[in-house]
């Protein structure tokens, strides 16, 4: 009798083990990923937990991933790398903040024989040999969805007179962003002159055509500074244009300065039939703006495939196989599919 209360017991633990186990403590047996993001408070980082975790069950490994508490905090996510790496995972991926700050854990990692797979923004211009692979959004495609989506819609207005699109970016250093605005600008250009009409890009000088004079002018504005209130500024500055007939933010930040700066405005300019407004991420207030078709629609990430995607690189390096980078992909939604089982896990307030 003695003897079956101890098997009990010790069946017991292992039962409490087992569930603890699956409450996040991970399987000992397990390869580690150390996975660094820019934050970790935002929906959006949340939803790329959720593709890693989902992977990590899929392929058997452990995930754990971490975070600073806002996307300025460099010091400390440099700090996190650091000590991700100085726990000798299998693999690590990172989702770099600041490049330059960022280098020498990356370089430590190599030494260490720890691969570094790049996810979302990956560490761009990392020393060639130092990132395994990337995981991340195909920016200029997005950006060239964009404005596909778009012009479907604008392309009747620009068959005749001279009309204005214009372009909020939220900066000309982001590469992200940058990317999204190249492929958008690129593309609506390719589009109008196919028709016959010519282009003339204006308003920042990395990204002009060099014509200042067009059929279609396409007006990009970048604020001084990134704040709410210059960045509405620049949105309400391209309103004000009586030309305009359509406006595009390259990302959230891009988004809300528009809407905040239609609402400036009396009656408004966007939606109802009168200037053709897209967005970029998705965000409460640009959500809003989408179901009550304020905004035509926007082009989102597709952050559960960033991080799944990521640990199977992970994984891949981690079993001496090769890889090249991939694209996570991009996604159009509007009114009408925004609450689609393909779009509302992808979407974040």
């Amino acid at each position: 009798m003695k003897n079956k209360k101890i098997l009990c017991c010790l069946m017991a633990l292992v039962t409490a083990f087992t569930v603890l186990s699956g409450c996040g403590m991970g399987n000992p047996s397990q390869k580690t990923v150390e996975m660094v993001a820019k934050g970790f408070q935002h929906d959006f980082w949340k939803a790329v937990k959720k593709g890693a975790d989902q992977a990590g069950k899929d392929l058997g490994v452990n995930i754990n991933f971490v975070g600073p508490e806002g996307e300025g905090a460099i010091a400390a996510q440099v700090e996190m790398i650091n000590n991700a790496i100085n726990k000798k995972p299998a693999a690590i991926c990172i989702a770099a903040l600041d490049t330059t700050a960022s280098l020498d854990a990356v370089n430590k990692a190599k030494a260490n024989n720890i691969p570094v797979i790049g996810f979302d923004s990956g560490v761009p211009g990392a020393p060639e040999g130092t990132i395994f692979a990337n995981a991340s959004t195909d920016n200029y495609k997005a950006g060239e969805l964009a404005a596909q989506k778009m012009y479907e819609t604008i392309s009747q207005k620009l068959t005749t007179g001279s009309s204005r699109i214009g372009v909020v970016s939220q900066e000309a250093n982001s590469q992200s962003i940058s990317m999204r605005t190249q492929g958008f600008l690129d593309k609506m250009e390719k589009l109008i002159e196919s028709t016959g009409r010519s282009v003339a890009i204006i308003g920042h000088t990395k990204f002009s055509n060099g014509k200042t004079q067009g059929d279609v002018i396409i007006d990009v504005a970048i604020p001084p500074e990134i704040n709410d209130t210059q960045g509405q500024t620049s949105a309400q500055t391209l309103l004000n244009k009586d030309d305009l007939i359509a406006i595009y933010g390259s990302n959230e930040f891009a988004a809300k300065a528009i809407i905040n700066a239609d609402a400036a405005i009396s009656g408004g300019r966007i939606g109802n039939d009168k200037v053709v407004a897209v967005g970029f991420d998705s965000g409460a207030l640009q959500i809003d703006a989408i179901r009550n078709r304020k905004f035509l629609g926007s082009v989102t990430q597709d952050p559960i495939s960033i991080g799944y995607r990521a640990v199977e690189l992970a994984v891949k390096a981690m079993n001496g196989e090769e890889a090249e980078d991939v694209d996570t992909g991009s996604q159009w939604y509007t009114a009408d599919n925004i609450d689609s089982d393909a779009i509302k896990p992808l979407l974040y307030q």
